[in-house]
């Protein structure tokens, strides 16, 4: 219980830290697939883009389906277009615990 709380805390925290610059999307953004460069290129920008306004987050200590709504809220915050947008959630979501 504590744990969700922690989470639900830490997301209210990251939204009520920028304000919003864009329409949030309702799922993950669509790619046929990754290459390792598309995915280390997320890794770039996931540690550049999202360093500047907080700490950078393990991508294990959030589910795929957490990471949609986290990257939705974020990326327009961030300037991320749709491709960055990808690329950070697809390398977020290659991390294995």
């Amino acid at each position: 219980m504590k744990s969700l709380f922690a989470a639900a805390t830490l997301i209210l925290v990251l939204l009520a830290s920028c304000t919003p610059k864009a329409t949030p999307v309702t799922e993950a953004p669509k790619s046929a697939t990754s290459t390792a460069e598309q995915i280390a290129q997320g890794k770039t920008i996931f540690e550049s883009a999202c360093n500047r306004c907080h700490k950078l987050y393990e991508p294990t200590q959030f589910t795929s389906v957490q990471w949609v709504g986290i990257m939705n809220a974020m990326a327009p915050k961030a300037k991320l277009t749709d491709e960055q947008h990808q690329w950070v959630y697809d390398y977020l979501v290659s991390v294995k615990k």
